[in-house]
């Protein structure tokens, strides 16, 4: 099974450089925005990991920039939950045009988990392994 989540968004003047393009730096936010719809739709949030006293830093962030992002654009960008055996949260991302199906960005998101003491966990804390029975997509 596939968890897949969706959300537009609008290139706001912000994020733009005086050519009118969305500056590198506002992608990662763009991610964070689709993350947090991910965790909405399939119940894995920030505040989970909290709850669960447990934090998921991103580790790593590859983006490969295919076409520019115009200020007024209404891009959106779709999230893949990726599984992993290792006790990592990876996501893929596009951002496209909802019009025609271009793709203006694509990434790859790594995150790992930490114990309260900001200790690296070798293994998914069980809430997670929960998480992952529950939607079918257990590694086995």
């Amino acid at each position: 099974m596939e968890l897949i989540a969706e959300k537009q968004i609008e290139v706001r003047f912000s994020e733009v450089d005086v050519m009118k393009v969305v500056w590198h730096g506002s992608y990662p936010l763009y991610f964070e925005d689709a993350r947090e719809e991910f965790g909405k739709k399939y119940g894995l949030s920030y505040m989970g990991y909290l709850d669960n006293n447990v934090y998921a830093p991103i580790v790593e962030l590859n983006i490969q920039y295919k076409r520019p992002l115009i200020y007024g654009m209404k891009p959106i960008i779709r999230i893949k939950y990726v599984p992993s055996i290792s006790a990592k949260i990876i996501f893929d991302y596009e951002i496209v045009d909802p019009d025609n199906g271009d793709i203006f960005a694509t990434a790859r998101s790594v995150q790992v988990f930490m114990d309260m003491n900001y200790d690296l966990m070798l293994y998914s804390p069980a809430f997670f392994e929960q998480w992952r029975k529950k939607w079918g997509v257990e590694v086995k």
